[in-house]
């Protein structure tokens, strides 16, 4: 349990800073006390000392290793067009619920590496990923919602083996969408999207 660090992936524009900053860092701490991890309260400082003055939006990489090591990458981010769709298929790699490191986003990648390697990148925008029960859980970079025509997104539970994504996490306490268990099937029932805090909502389609 020691191979790996935590990571938080945020959005930085310079006319309003960092989108979601709170439930970052909200994460990043509670999964670095669930672990052990040290360091955590550092991460906002690290943070703004990385974008200061920046000019332009950026992507920003931060990581957290155990004993309180923290590192911040940036480069330059493009938003997707408002009209962008995404094609998506289903992995054979399946993901174990059982798992509860996949609750937390870690640099411990290589079931997601594993699943996004099944398709060429011409194939597939996101590959989406199923537990042992055949069960829908998220894509490799990103959560997954379905508009079934109630008025409310339906995405997995976290007890399905997933992500506590940001943007997922937003739109729950907005109540803009609650936690559904989903088959495969499922997602041929109604309009698809996938996303994350970094590009957030995105208009997405099973590929036939």
């Amino acid at each position: 349990m020691s191979d790996f660090s935590l990571i938080e992936t945020l959005r930085y524009e310079p006319e309003h800073g960092f989108t979601r900053l709170k439930l970052h860092l909200a994460r990043l701490k509670r999964s670095a006390r669930r672990l052990g991890f040290v360091g955590a309260a550092a991460a906002e400082a690290e943070l703004n000392r990385a974008v200061a003055e920046a000019p332009t939006p950026l992507r920003v990489r931060l990581t957290l290793g155990r004993e309180g090591a923290i590192g911040v990458t940036t480069a330059p981010f493009a938003p997707l067009s408002g009209d962008a769709l995404w094609r998506l298929r289903i992995a054979s790699t399946r993901l174990d619920s059982r798992d509860r490191l996949l609750r937390m986003k870690t640099t411990r990648r290589g079931v997601y590496d594993a699943a996004r390697d099944e398709f060429p990148p011409a194939d597939a925008d996101e590959v989406i990923l199923l537990n042992e029960k055949g069960e829908v859980c998220e894509g490799t970079i990103t959560s997954i919602f379905l508009d079934d025509g109630s008025g409310t997104l339906k995405t997995p539970p976290i007890s399905c083996g997933l992500l506590e994504g940001v943007l997922r996490t937003e739109l729950i306490c907005q109540r803009q969408a609650r936690v559904q268990r989903l088959s495969a099937t499922d997602l041929k029932g109604g309009r698809l999207y996938v996303g994350n805090s970094l590009r957030g909502l995105i208009r997405a389609e099973l590929a036939v």
